[in-house]
């Protein structure tokens, strides 16, 4: 494995034996004892580094700052890749036993604030629910929440069905996700690791001028086939293929400051050691209902910590499930502090426009209750 590069001020290491993980974290702000902690949990198809442009702000400000590679992700081990190997470990109620065991086995017993961003934002919200004297508060972006499934759950609709049949087939990413030849289509696909995930990071940016999001209306084929392809692919293609035609010139990667080439290596020397399958497994439990069940003994439940959405305003993701950053706010959560939309991103939020993000995490966590 190759040096990460981190940022003077940032320190890798592993810590042991957390929920059956060798858990690798970066971390930030501690050298000094006695500070309070802000967990931060990564999204999908990413890592720690994710974090590296806002944790010296928050260790600035006085806070021990810790970015895991999540299970399934990086630097961590301890979690099965394969395919037909343990999938019920990546369920969501046990990534947030993976965050709690990492708080506790750096000598916290809470957390100023738990934030998370893409598959990492439900973690996040599902820490804050069961534990919330564990994670006081809590920031989610780009993922909103909508509350606990429902019980008795609604009779699902054959959305899939509806999709192939439109005129042009279609078919949704985490259903593609799951399928077996996922993983190999990404790792092996025919532009490498590296290409893959510059098309991929580029497309969903704001740096995509086809990304101008707006609310749908129903959860309907017909409104689900407004949302891009890398959300809503084409039947046939795979992600791979989905992107490719959305390569950014030499000269537009040489003008991305928010993800230079060297950083983008970081990502993908990682995912060509590892594949993506760990991260593909989190889409699983999803789309095979593997933790639905447990789930719903919370339904009805609403997180009563303080809460904080942020999200770049060209983010498809807040809208990819219809209604859902609405329940979030009048319904599944009662302490809802703010609903940003931060100019200048898309999915990326807190890589594309890290100062706005740092800026807006500070403000939330000084209005916060001792």
């Amino acid at each position: 494995m190759t040096d990460l590069a981190l940022p003077a001020g940032i320190r890798s290491r592993f810590i042991a034996d957390i929920n059956g993980l060798e858990m690798h974290v970066l971390e930030a702000g501690f050298e000094e004892p006695g500070r309070a902690c802000v967990l931060l949990l990564h999204g999908f198809p990413e890592l720690a580094y994710s974090w590296r442009k806002v944790m010296l702000p928050l260790a600035a400000a006085g806070f021990h700052v810790v970015a895991p590679d999540q299970r399934g992700y990086g630097r961590t081990t301890g979690w099965d890749a394969r395919y037909d190997g343990d999938l019920r470990s990546f369920r969501l109620l046990n990534a947030a036993r993976d965050a709690l065991g990492l708080v506790f086995a750096l000598g916290h017993r809470s957390v100023a604030a738990v934030v998370g961003h893409d598959f990492g934002s439900p973690v996040a919200a599902w820490c804050a629910l069961v534990r919330p004297d564990v994670f006081r508060s809590v920031v989610m972006m780009s993922a909103p929440f909508a509350g606990p499934p429902a019980l008795p759950a609604p009779a699902p609709a054959d959305i899939h069905a509806a999709l192939a049949a439109l005129p042009r087939p279609r078919k949704h990413y985490q259903w593609y996700y799951s399928t077996r030849p996922a993983n190999t289509d990404m790792h092996d696909c025919p532009q490498g690791v590296h290409d893959f995930l510059r098309a991929y990071y580029h497309h969903k940016s704001a740096d995509w001028d086809g990304n101008k999001p707006f609310p749908l209306k129903s959860w309907s084929a017909e409104e689900l086939a407004q949302l891009p392809t890398y959300y809503i692919m084409h039947r046939d293609q795979t992600m791979a293929q989905t992107v490719a035609p959305h390569m950014p010139s030499a000269a537009a990667i040489a003008a991305c400051q928010w993800l230079p080439d060297a950083e983008l290596a970081v990502y993908s020397e990682e995912y060509r050691r590892t594949g993506f399958q760990g991260g593909l497994q989190w889409y699983r439990c999803r789309t095979e209902g593997v933790d639905t069940s447990e789930l719903q003994l919370f339904a009805g439940r609403t997180i009563d910590v303080p809460l904080l959405f942020i999200a770049g305003r060209s983010d498809w993701g807040i809208y990819q499930v219809p209604g859902a950053i609405d329940r979030m706010q009048h319904a599944a959560c009662t302490q809802m502090r703010g609903c940003h939309l931060v100019d200048g991103a898309g999915h990326w939020v807190q890589q594309e426009q890290p100062e706005r993000v740092t800026a807006l995490l500070l403000d939330f966590l000084r209005h916060l209750p001792v």
